[in-house]
């Protein structure tokens, strides 16, 4: 098989499922090694299509234009990331993202595509066995998450409630 019909197949796998696959998964279904992969989709990516990286594996994302999305600023500390967490999947949200302003850098973002109590739980597991600072370490706490709601009316209950927890800036 050649590379652009991997790249076909690693799009056709992606669409086929809701849930992430790692690299390893894929390299075996396409019969490469997981460094092909990680090159497949950087391609892929430079070409458009929506595939995000979470800490699962890669996902095809769908969008649904009838939902509403929004950057929202936090401030917190890591021992309240996964109240934050449960706080907006609670009230409709899922967290597309966690993004930092870098002097240096400008924005880096990491795609997380968490929706739902087992995926945050999934998440601070990870953080907790990890050596590794969450990227928001690097800003003084200060980091974006784009969150996607059913509404608007659900974005506002999830800032009124991060308010409340005093992180939302």
């Amino acid at each position: 098989m050649n590379s652009e019909d991997r790249r076909l197949k690693i799009i056709d796998i992606l669409a086929a499922t809701d849930k992430p696959l790692s690299g390893t998964s894929l390299a075996d279904l396409c019969k490469v090694s997981r460094q092909v992969i990680v090159q497949d989709i950087a391609i892929l990516r430079a070409e458009n299509k929506n595939i995000i990286s979470t800490n699962k594996g890669y996902m095809l994302y769908r969008s649904d234009s009838n939902k509403y999305r929004e950057y929202l600023l936090v401030n917190h500390d890591k021992e309240l990331i996964l109240e934050e967490f449960f706080t907006i999947v609670d009230h409709g949200g899922t967290i597309l993202n966690v993004a930092v302003d870098h002097d240096l850098y400008g924005r880096i973002e990491a795609d997380l595509y968490i929706s739902n109590r087992m995926d945050a739980k999934a998440f601070a597991e990870k953080m907790k066995q990890s050596k590794d600072q969450p990227l928001s370490f690097i800003t003084d706490q200060n980091h974006f998450h784009l969150i996607e709601t059913p509404s608007k009316e659900h974005m506002d209950n999830i800032r009124q409630e991060l308010k409340k927890l005093k992180i939302l800036q």
